[in-house]
């Protein structure tokens, strides 16, 4: 880990969730001191220094889903949708040897840690503070508590689908903390579960960009009651949503005109049209337009950064070993500089889409491998199909040569003279394609077949694609339709460790929680779907292999380490797991 990373948890997990403070070499660094204005004991005064903050908690739920290695592409290169593209000879990818609490370099592991805490700091202020004012209206009180009670939740379900067992934190820290410890996840659930019946009667049940309405509280709330096997719970409050966010079926927004020979896969995600009042499908989309003050806007999604692959590499050569693609031109402003930093699996590029009529399939909405061609001029080969024989070695097709959904990721530069990594756009958090099939998921854990098969063929149907029978529902076909629906949306390996803690929970097929780390679910499906895990791809010093232990991540060395009075505990089969403690059960008020 590089010293600025170091000192970084350092910092962090000595001032958790704190009022921002000022370090000096006195003792006086225990001493909360406010660095401006915006420190909560000066902004949180009356309702719109409350609500200020959650603009802020806002803006921390967006910036997650924007730029290279953020929250969704961090965690899909661990599922079955692929592996990391840009591998180093740090082997930054081979999770037994660098996926560790201090693999340097490892940022698709360690940042998670922090990305969570971070928003919740801003959250616990909130929370804490809610009622050193007096209110002119209860009502305000409570709808500044619910968004403050969804954030929260939001992160903390993240957490303990990603680390298991973490510190619960819900209180402001207004001196420095060395004395944290581990909850269980079981535990926080519980507390998510109850704040959020809280929240969705307050929260606004209009649909704003960025702001969490009713409806997504309801759909985060109905992630929380699977989690915690509450499935009858989950079936019922994923009902309600989808009777307000009933699923598009048919094309819509400007690109109708301008791509008549696209179909409304193409106009569901493109960035302009995700908050379009006409899509009925938005549950919480987040908004980022090139139009806006430079200060509130990202660096961009850059999606096609992301998830296309390097085909403008100089390592992609012509037939007479000359370069034959460049990093400028009409292709490159529209294909833009993919770096793979997601490589796509087997099973996501191939597998899934068995079903040649699956309209997220056709009518351009991929860019397959075959259709890339030689863009540079001076190459004899200009124009032609781009042929991975002339690469220096096959392998480079890892990341230089693959096919991409460029329905789902391809979003253009404001202007030609950006480089085309994938612009500024407007995002889904939530929309009730996935409402659908986490009512599937619920009614398949109750047994009820039938109506799973009915809400995974509301799905498929306005897809064209073949419908199912209840007899073909499996837990494996809902993660199946669940990948050709959400790539690129949702944080898949929660999903799939949410899963596999109610496998284990349960005892299904002979899972445990006890022996969690060593036999589980998402070890056992990564390993039958994604060919790069299987076979221990290797390219240069690095190689493409998990454990069972890596169904969670690492907590950061430096996190435990500096938490010197308290216990935060290590996820078994990382280096200090032997001195853990028994995860508190209890929340205290």
């Amino acid at each position: 880990m590089n010293n600025n990373m170091k000192s970084r948890f350092i910092y962090y997990f000595i001032v958790l969730l704190a009022c921002p403070i000022c370090l000096s070499c006195s003792k006086d660094w225990l001493k909360p001191e406010p660095l401006s204005f915006y420190a909560p004991e000066n902004l949180l005064v009356d309702k719109a220094g409350f609500e200020a903050m959650l603009v802020t908690a806002r803006k921390n739920l967006r910036n997650s889903f924007y730029g290279e290695l953020n929250t969704v592409v961090s965690e899909g290169v661990f599922t079955e949708l692929g592996v990391a593209g840009p591998l180093n000879d740090n082997g930054i990818r081979n999770m037994d040897l660098q996926m560790t609490p201090n693999a340097d370099g490892n940022y698709y592991v360690l940042e998670n840690f922090e990305w969570n805490y971070t928003p919740i700091r801003v959250i616990n202020a909130v929370v804490s503070r809610i009622d050193d004012i007096t209110w002119d209206d209860e009502r305000d009180r409570n709808e500044v508590l619910a968004e403050a009670y969804f954030h929260r939740a939001y992160w903390y379900y993240l957490l303990v689908n990603q680390f298991g067992d973490v510190p619960y934190i819900d209180k402001e820290a207004r001196e420095a903390k060395l004395d944290f410890y581990t909850h269980s996840r079981w535990t926080i659930l519980d507390r998510l579960q109850q704040e959020m019946e809280f929240s969705i009667q307050w929260l606004s049940e209009q649909t704003k960009p960025g702001v969490p309405s009713r409806s997504a509280g309801k759909h985060l709330l109905t992630k929380i009651y699977l989690a915690n096997r509450a499935f009858e719970k989950a079936a019922e409050m994923a009902s309600e949503v989808i009777l307000r966010h009933p699923l598009m079926q048919g094309r819509f927004g400007s690109e109708m005109e301008v791509a008549p020979d696209r179909n409304m896969f193409w106009d569901l995600h493109r960035p302009f049209n995700v908050n379009n009042v006409a899509n009925t499908e938005t549950i919480l989309g987040v908004l980022d337009r090139s139009d806006l003050p430079e200060d509130v806007r990202t660096n961009g999604l850059q999606t096609m950064r992301n998830y296309h692959p390097a085909w403008w590499n100089a390592r992609v050569l012509d037939s007479r070993a000359s370069r034959g693609t460049l990093d400028r031109g009409a292709t490159y402003d529209s294909l833009g500089r993919g770096n793979a930093n997601l490589r796509p699996s087997n099973y996501y590029l191939y597998d899934i889409w068995k079903d040649g009529n699956d309209l997220r399939r056709k009518d351009g909405n991929w860019v397959f491998q075959e259709d890339l061609r030689y863009n540079n001029p001076a190459s004899v080969d200009f124009g032609k199909p781009i042929d991975p024989k002339n690469f220096t070695a096959l392998i480079d097709t890892f990341q230089y040569y693959h096919s991409f959904p460029f329905y789902k990721t391809f979003v253009p530069q404001a202007t030609t003279s950006q480089v085309p990594n994938g612009g500024q756009g407007d995002y889904y958090v939530f929309r009730s394609a996935e409402t659908y099939l986490l009512r599937a998921e619920a009614y398949y854990w109750l047994g009820l077949l039938d109506r799973a098969a009915a809400d995974i063929n509301a799905v498929r149907s306005r897809a064209h694609a073949d419908l199912i029978s209840a007899g073909q529902v499996a837990i494996d076909y809902i993660l199946d339709e669940r990948a050709r629906e959400l790539f690129a949306e949702e944080h898949r390996k929660s999903e799939l460790v949410r899963i596999s803690y109610i496998m284990a929970a349960e005892g299904r097929e002979g899972y445990s929680l006890e022996r969690f780390s060593e036999r589980n679910y998402w070890y056992d499906r990564v390993m039958a779907t994604n060919n790069f895990y299987r076979e221990h791809v290797r390219w240069g010093s690095s190689e493409c292999r998990i454990s069972p232990y890596h169904v969670l991540f690492p907590v950061p060395a430096e996190a435990i380490n500096t938490n010197t009075i308290g216990v935060i505990n290590q996820n078994i089969g990382y280096p200090g797991a032997d001195r853990n403690l028994p995860p508190l059960t209890e929340i205290e008020d």
